[in-house]
């Protein structure tokens, strides 16, 4: 296995398909919006294709898509039902956060791992922090983590590359120095625009698209295989 060449310093960690498999949790949230809206649910497999760029987006997506076996609302119809779209999204997301959800095979020791090397590590969301802190607190990996981000944490979110060079400052470590760690190419894009180098894992989401063809320094199949990538001190 290949060896970064950076002195890797600090760890950002995605949570959504990097951490956790958060699908479920996301359908049954979805699905509870769409039936106060009066619309058809949607599946995971779409869901899992949609998922990555933040709450707003993927509603907006959801009420966009015909994939439902609902006539897609255009950008007008939209906008005007984000409000009430938004509210029956949120109030049943935290109902429900971390009940439909598992932590991915190899993540809580991949962090440990990292902690153990003495790595100060970020989690940095698109999910809302409100959302990401309970979730995490859960599933008993907040206290791997000296900050959690959210997609409302910043002006901007990844792919951006505001969120992680605000997550940097808050390290106090230089991005050339700090690795991200995410399963999309919202997650490279980001880090190579903010001068980190990343590695993705190759069971997250994506978009549905390949992983393997995203411009990244590495991939691994668990989280306990990134601190081979590190290497050593």
């Amino acid at each position: 296995m290949p060896i970064l060449r950076q002195d890797i310093r600090a760890c950002i960690v995605d949570l959504d398909g990097t951490l956790i498999d958060t699908l479920g949790d996301f359908e049954v949230a979805l699905n509870a919006m769409l039936a106060e809206l009066g619309r058809p649910g949607v599946r995971s497999s779409d869901i899992a294709r949609w998922v990555g760029k933040g709450s707003e987006h993927l509603i907006k997506t959801v009420l966009q898509s015909s994939a439902t076996g609902a006539k897609a609302l255009d950008d007008a119809a939209v906008e005007k039902l984000m409000p009430e779209a938004w509210k029956h999204y949120q109030a049943s997301y935290l109902r429900i956060n971390g009940q439909h959800s598992t932590v991915f095979a190899g993540a809580t020791e991949g962090l440990a791992a990292l902690k153990a090397r003495g790595l100060p590590l970020a989690c940095l969301t698109n999910k809302p922090r409100d959302f990401a802190l309970p979730l995490l607190e859960a599933k008993g990996l907040s206290s791997y983590f000296t900050h959690v981000f959210g997609g409302d944490s910043f002006p901007r979110k990844k792919p951006d590359p505001l969120p992680l060079i605000e997550t940097c400052k808050a390290l106090a470590i230089a991005p050339s120095q700090t690795l991200m760690i995410g399963d999309s190419a919202n997650d490279a894009q980001a880090a190579r625009a903010a001068g980190c180098p990343v590695v993705l894992t190759t069971y997250g989401y994506n978009h549905g698209e390949p992983i393997e063809a995203v411009d990244a320094d590495g991939f691994v199949s668990s989280l306990v295989d990134i601190e081979a990538w590190i290497g050593n001190k």
